[in-house]
């Protein structure tokens, strides 16, 4: 499987969202993406996962166009505005809302069972936002890739809950060595400590 962004831009009514950016993602791989703040990581993402229309460029799934294939096949983990845990949310709750997207069982049974299996039992009552990071990461990434259909997931700025990459870092790894396509977006200081080359956001192959 492929995903290509080919000069990938987004109009906001007050000026660009998102400078085109050409990508390739390929299964089995992870791709780290990097962008200084406000430099459209989170409308990349939504653009690379057929929810938002570019304004310019184009987004492929295996050579087509098809924003219902992207859909069905892309999952955003934890995406700012867009589907993170809101940080008041008890833990079990955001996970029960994941599995039910994933059409798994998501009674409060499943969901404890499903936590214990993950090692999380202890944090089913606590706040999102009382979770550690590094845990909070790995369960969505988890869920996320519980899916049936998912081919790719797009891990949106891990790096705002920790700034050390070590704790989200493996979890894309670990997704990749499965067969998934990972796309990771974060910013360049935490690029810099990756074992990988970076995609630049505005950045296009000539």
């Amino acid at each position: 499987m492929q995903i290509r962004a080919e000069r990938v831009g987004v109009d906001g009514p007050h000026g660009p969202l998102l400078l085109p950016t050409s990508l390739s993602v390929h299964e089995g791989e992870v791709t780290l993406v990097t962008g200084e703040p406000g430099a459209g990581h989170t409308t990349l993402a939504l653009a690379l996962a057929g929810r938002i229309r570019p304004s310019h460029g184009t987004v492929t799934l295996d050579g087509e166009q098809d924003a219902a294939k992207l859909r069905k096949h892309v999952v955003l983990v934890d995406a700012p505005g867009v589907n993170e845990p809101e940080d008041g949310l008890k833990l079990g709750d955001a996970i029960a809302e994941e599995l039910m997207h994933a059409g798994q069982r998501a009674n409060r049974k499943a969901v404890r069972e499903w936590l214990r299996t993950h090692d999380a039992e202890q944090y089913v009552g606590e706040r999102v936002d009382n979770v550690p990071p590094q845990v909070r990461t790995r369960l969505l990434v988890e869920a996320a890739s519980s899916k049936a259909d998912v081919r790719a997931l797009l891990l949106d700025q891990p790096d705002r809950h920790v700034s050390d990459a070590q704790n989200w870092w493996p979890q894309a790894i670990s997704q990749a060595e499965r067969g998934l396509a990972v796309v990771v977006l974060c910013a360049p200081a935490t690029a810099q400590t990756l074992p990988a080359e970076a995609v630049l956001i505005g950045a296009v192959e000539e």
